[in-house]
Formats: C-alpha cells, sequence, structure tokens
C-alpha cells in the first residue's frame, strides 16, 4: 500500500496516461498525490542568454502552469487531492529530488515524452528514475 505518489507530466498523451493511472491508483490507496512537471532547461541551455530564452522559458512555464492546473482538477474530479509542483533543471533529477523531499513510496511516469527527437537531445527521463530512484516506479507504456 502507498501513502504517497508523485506522477510526472509532460503534455504527452502518455504523460496524461500516467497521470490517470496515478489519479486512480491514489483514490484506490486514498494517497496523497504529487504533480510535478519540470521544465527542461538542458533544452533550451544553447540559446544565447537573451530575450529568446527568457520568451521559451515563459512558454514552458505556462505550459507547466495550465498542465498542473489541468491535472489539480482532473484529480478533483475523481476525489483525489493534489498537490504540484513546476521545478526547472534535469527532468529526471528533479522528480527524483521532490520525491525524496515529499517522502513519496510509488513515483509515476510515462514510458516517453513529447518526441522522440527529446529522448535523443536528454536521455529517456523514464529510464533515468527507473535507475536512480530508491522506490518502486511504475512505468506507464500506453
Amino acid at each position: 500500500m502507498f501513502h504517497k505518489l508523485l506522477v510526472a507530466i509532460d503534455g504527452s498523451e502518455i504523460g496524461m496516461n500516467a497521470l490517470d493511472k496515478a489519479i486512480e491508483l491514489a483514490r484506490g490507496f486514498k494517497a496523497d498525490l504529487h504533480a510535478i512537471y519540470v521544465i527542461e532547461t538542458g533544452l533550451i541551455s544553447s540559446v544565447p542568454m537573451d530575450n529568446t530564452w527568457e520568451v521559451i522559458y515563459s512558454l514552458l512555464e505556462k505550459e507547466g502552469t495550465q498542465l498542473l492546473d489541468t491535472a489539480e482538477i482532473k484529480a478533483s474530479s475523481a476525489g483525489v487531492t493534489l498537490k504540484k509542483h513546476l521545478q526547472s533543471g534535469h527532468a529526471g533529477n528533479e522528480i527524483l529530488n521532490v520525491a525524496e523531499k515529499e517522502g513519496v513510496e510509488l513515483i509515476i511516469v510515462g514510458s516517453r515524452g513529447k518526441s522522440e527527437i527529446d529522448r535523443l537531445l536528454i536521455g529517456s527521463v523514464s529510464a533515468h528514475v527507473v535507475k536512480y530512484s530508491q522506490v518502486s516506479t511504475m512505468v506507464v507504456r500506453v
């Protein structure tokens, strides 16, 4: 039985399926649910630190806020309270950091993100979480 769950969302279809699974589990276990969206700064680190970088970061921050708000509404409609985490940095590391900080017992991630290019550029976030997590991890494939 799990008391605290963390789901990583990124706006992808698989990420939203992971959210659905996390809500289902949180409801069944009567567990606390946390959701995290990470602004992957590694993807924009090569962009010059000028207005372009700020615009890209701002867009990603807006996307993350909207996705977390949507997740909160979805969880609430299922009778689950959700705590939102908007982080920036390396997605895999930030997921693990929040899991440790919050005392999470199960991390739920999608098997891949928005695009195959993300995987080539930053590696698989789900593989990183599975490899380095100190707690149980569920990878949602579809």
